[in-house]
């Protein structure tokens, strides 16, 4: 093992932070117990919320939907509307800021600038597919209830409430002639609904819906049966179950994790979320180069360039990936020194390694539970969207490979990914048309 590398090993294992350290079997199991006990109502990290959203309904040709997307950092709003041959068609797309985003804002702040985004296409549709991506309760009239904000969302007081109900007030307010039959869903699901309707020619046995940008989370197919929860429900169908896998709680987690996660806005809130996604990267990075320099792992002239800078984003952390011999970059500045380069480089790849295993942790323990994918002629989908998992030097790559060794070797189940593009809009433009 070179200087490097081993220092990073030894450093990272010493804070329980590394990635051999992840026990792939172990924790996919805990992670499927988690996930049974949230589906039967019983203290669970995985909320495991049903969406009463099958994956069986035919999208009615030439219907305009509004399509609503609110994500991580952006909110967006298009018209949606799907031809003969089931391809979607955007129009009068609009990006804008997500409301709380930069500072705290109340109820009414929050409905009124959504319903000012909704201005151009509000009277186009009477009905609504709303991607809302945080938890949220879905009811069985289309609306939810939110449970929470994470991904640094500062609107508190929308927590508890109705958000189409609350929508459709705002919507009113500002001159909307008639309420809107809104459908609420999370982007995993949508991204499900986008994958399985643009692969409609494919045969697959199940699907996936997974996001992993600025925040992460999954959804799948899951059987009524399966979920004793929800009484009343037909056995014999199957529904669309919104994980929340960023708020596993049962990882593992190191001595930085604890120390960082202790500094964001939501501490022992999310913490799986803060050990893989590109809203925490970045900063985890900074503070394991941060621990390392007090340490003593570079030299004094390195630990002082490394105390002065800026908070890191994943977007530095990546670019270091891909160009360490980039001295312009903040990251790869910072080590001037080769030997000390070598070791800042090994330690960001090993978290971005160890990023990678608990993603595949997360897929893995879904294909398992579900027990589909071992027919190699019907594999799941993976239908995955965000920036972290495509654009992070490295990540997607360590996934599938983690998935290939461990998914298929161990277990004989076959995952295959695919990518569509404008997949929340067009997963909820389909759950507005469909949704009974």
């Amino acid at each position: 093992m070179d200087r490097g590398r081993g220092e990073a090993v030894e450093f990272l294992s010493a804070n329980f932070m590394d990635c051999a350290q992840v026990d792939m079997e172990s924790l996919c199991y805990t992670f499927i117990k988690e996930m049974e006990r949230g589906l039967a109502g019983t203290e669970s990290s995985l909320l495991m919320i049903p969406t009463y959203i099958g994956a069986e309904s035919g999208i009615p040709a030439g219907k305009p939907v509004i399509a609503l997307d609110a994500g991580g950092t952006n909110f967006r709003v298009a018209l949606v509307s799907f031809g003969a041959d089931g391809k979607p068609a955007i129009e009068r797309f609009r990006k804008f800021p997500m409301p709380g985003l930069k500072r705290e804002v109340d109820s009414k702040t929050f409905f009124a600038t959504v319903a000012g985004y909704l201005k151009d296409v509000a009277d186009s549709s009477e009905d609504v597919g709303f991607c809302f991506s945080y938890a949220t309760e879905i009811l069985e009239n289309g609306d939810g209830r939110l449970l929470r904000f994470c991904k640094e969302v500062k609107a508190k007081e929308v927590e508890g409430q109705l958000i189409g109900e609350k929508l459709n007030e705002a919507l009113l307010a500002s001159g909307c002639r008639e309420p809107k039959r809104i459908v609420l869903l999370n982007d995993t699901v949508a991204t499900l609904l986008a994958g399985k309707s643009a692969f409609a020619d494919r045969s697959f046995e199940s699907y996936i819906g997974f996001i992993l940008g600025t925040g992460t989370n999954c959804s799948y197919v899951e059987e009524n049966a399966r979920i004793p929860k929800k009484k009343g429900l037909e056995k014999s169908r199957h529904q669309i179950v919104n994980v929340e896998s960023g708020g596993f709680g049962k990882c593992p987690r190191g001595v930085i994790d604890l120390d960082f996660d202790s500094r964001t806005v939501d501490p022992g809130m999310y913490t799986f979320e803060k050990m893989i996604s590109g809203g925490y990267l970045g900063g985890l990075y900074g503070a394991v180069i941060a621990k390392a320099a007090r340490e003593g792992l570079f030299s004094a002239a390195t630990a002082e360039r490394v105390g002065a800078l800026a908070p890191l984003e994943t977007k530095d952390l990546g670019d270091f990936l891909a160009n360490p011999g980039n001295g312009k970059a903040p990251v790869a500045a910072a080590f001037a020194d080769g030997a000390d380069l070598d070791v800042a480089y090994n330690l960001a790849e090993r978290i971005v390694e160890r990023a990678a295993k608990l993603t595949a942790v997360n897929l893995a323990s879904i294909a398992i539970k579900t027990g589909k994918g071992k027919d190699p002629r019907r594999p799941i989908l993976v239908t995955a969207d965000g920036t972290t998992f495509y654009e992070l030097f490295g990540l997607k790559e360590k996934t599938k490979r983690y998935l290939d060794t461990f998914l298929l070797e161990r277990w004989g189940q076959r995952c295959e990914f695919a990518n569509v593009d404008n997949a929340p809009l067009i997963g909820a433009a389909i759950a507005g048309l469909t949704r009974s």
